[in-house]
């Protein structure tokens, strides 16, 4: 009888099972590597909490001139306290769309021009979205030469659909400097932006000093999550085996 079972069942042979075997090798391919993948970045974050630790504390230095901007990279001078003398050009604002802990708004990032005449983006701070038109904050621009002094931020690439920048409608959801220069009419500016500090503001608004400087690492619990996965999928095989190899002798003793 027993013999009579195992000729009823449909023979498995390599070429029946290879897709299966094929879709587990690749799964469990797929999430070690985002396991790896998000060890990498849990080491990144270390680094980028351990730098921004140290920098943020130091005295201001002058903000790299012209001259000095093929030098400025994120691992030499992001956020890393700056100041700077010019003149705010409050007519060629953007403003860059943003989600705070004080709600949605936006950022305002003028042009400050300097002594020799180069640009440089300067995150003034943020404006709730009930002032984003100019006249109603007025009060807050700055007029003539001025000294400010902040966190020199590196600038950031066009975000992704939906939140894509679009130039010709000034409407703006990453400080894509290059971009916005060539907007406001300007050959060139700094490959950088300053956040400004609180001490630079001279009223309420806009509203500086809010850079994020703490960030949180969860890097790690996501990489074991990976693990995990791929260790559940290289033993369902075996799992699976079990249970039809228990099934089959059930049915055996029947």
């Amino acid at each position: 009888m027993t013999d009579i079972i195992k000729a009823a069942r449909p023979k498995r042979t390599f070429f029946a099972v290879s897709p299966i075997v094929c879709g587990i090798f690749f799964l469990f391919c797929l999430f070690t590597l985002l396991g790896i993948w998000q060890i990498h970045r849990f080491f990144w974050k270390i680094n980028l909490i351990m730098r921004i630790e140290e920098r943020v504390h130091l005295p201001p230095i002058p903000a790299p001139s012209k001259s000095e901007w093929p030098n400025v990279t994120t691992a030499c001078c992001d956020y890393l306290p700056v100041q700077m003398t010019g003149r705010f050009l409050n007519n060629k604002e953007i403003l860059i769309t943003a989600l705070t802990s004080l709600g949605s708004g936006y950022w305002v990032l003028t042009p400050f021009e300097t002594e020799d005449g180069s640009i440089t983006f300067i995150n003034r701070g943020f404006v709730p979205m009930d002032r984003k038109k100019q006249e109603t904050r007025l009060a807050g621009q700055i007029r003539g030469t001025t000294k400010i002094s902040g966190l020199l931020r590196m600038g950031e690439e066009n975000g992704l659909y939906p939140h894509r920048n679009d130039p010709m409608a000034d409407l703006w959801y990453t400080r894509e400097l290059a971009s916005m220069a060539r907007v406001r009419g300007f050959l060139e500016v700094a490959p950088y932006f300053i956040d400004v500090d609180q001490t630079s503001g001279m009223h309420d608004i806009p509203i500086g000093g809010m850079t994020r400087i703490t960030f949180s690492n969860n890097h790690l619990t996501y990489a074991m999550t990976w693990f995990v996965l791929a260790g559940g999928v290289l033993l369902s095989p075996v799992i699976v085996t079990l249970y039809n190899r228990k099934s089959g002798d059930q049915q055996i003793n029947k």
